[in-house]
């Protein structure tokens, strides 16, 4: 099976979750939370620490691992494996990156129409402090789930 391994993170408290918006590349134009790809010699929690510094400017000591979700799209062959990670303390003030535009949203009111389609299935959870394992399958675009499975799974 063709994947790539990727991080994600979501930093949030008991009122607010720090977003993205992504401004180039991969999901550009959406607001997510901050990760990417794992580099060679890496961890995956190396990666998620570095991505959350490159893009936000915040370093974070403590990371939970929440979950894996396998990405498919119709027209691609290569699946995204992501690895979920959130935490609720952080070192710096978020800052806006070439790539990311960080901004704090009230847990109650976020932007789901302007995120990827599953985030609303699992984000959820993550505020909840659960773990969670799933499958989603997008159209070509990315617009649209076609099919997806999600399950919480306990530690």
């Amino acid at each position: 099976m063709n994947k790539k391994i990727m991080t994600l993170c979501c930093i949030y408290n008991n009122t607010h979750i720090l977003l993205g918006m992504k401004k180039r590349g991969f999901g550009a134009g959406r607001w997510n939370g901050f990760g990417g790809k794992v580099h060679d010699g890496e961890t995956i929690e190396q990666a998620t620490k570095r991505e959350l510094e490159e893009e936000a400017c915040i370093k974070v000591d403590k990371i939970d691992k929440r979950g894996v979700l396998l990405f498919e799209f119709e027209s691609n062959p290569e699946k995204l494996e992501m690895h979920i990670f959130s935490s609720n303390t952080f070192e710096g003030e978020p800052t806006e990156t070439e790539e990311m535009k960080p901004q704090w949203f009230l847990r109650d009111k976020i932007l789901y129409d302007s995120m990827w389609p599953d985030d609303p299935y699992w984000i959820p959870l993550m505020l909840e402090g659960k773990n969670f394992e799933g499958k989603f399958l997008f159209d070509s675009d990315g617009n649209i789930i076609i099919k997806h499975e999600l399950k919480r799974v306990d530690k």
